[in-house]
């Protein structure tokens, strides 16, 4: 019997994703009404798209053993523990502080995910971050997100 060889670790690893967020998908609304196409259930749609979703997993997965690819990288603790400590602070500081300096002070502890922090270009991009997603979201979509700190 022939010995199956994973040539692409980083495709195969994704297309396992693919094929149990796709298989997730599938099963979890297994309590809806699928339909058919010309009388579509609530299932329908989302069903397709995780069949779908599934069908590109098991693809990628087909081309991970006959496609080379690079090797999987060690995993990297700082990158991961910087970019979930940002997001929880995010979370934690947006109603004391408000959205604008919430966003800075989120893009300027994100820049030590790097090992070369530059923290001119950290500032200056934070406060265009700032200045975007206040426009954006509090005065173009209306969020009701406290813009400033002391904001409604």
């Amino acid at each position: 019997m022939p010995r199956v060889r994973i040539k692409n670790p980083q495709d195969f690893g994704a297309a396992a994703m693919f094929v149990l967020i796709g298989l997730a998908g599938f099963f979890l609304g297994g309590d809806l009404e699928f339909g058919t196409a010309s009388k579509m259930g609530p299932r329908y749609f989302p069903g397709i798209l995780s069949l779908l979703i599934v069908a590109l997993g098991l693809g990628l997965g087909a081309s991970s053993l006959a496609v080379k690819g690079p090797r999987i990288e060690p995993v990297q603790l700082r990158p991961v523990a910087v970019v979930i400590g940002v997001v929880l602070l995010f979370g934690y500081l947006l109603d004391i502080v408000g959205l604008a300096l919430s966003t800075m002070i989120l893009t300027l502890v994100a820049a030590f995910a790097r090992r070369e922090v530059r923290i001119v270009e950290s500032l200056l991009l934070g406060a265009g971050l700032a200045i975007f997603v206040v426009v954006l979201f509090v005065y173009a979509l209306s969020q009701p997100l406290p813009a400033w700190w002391g904001a409604p």
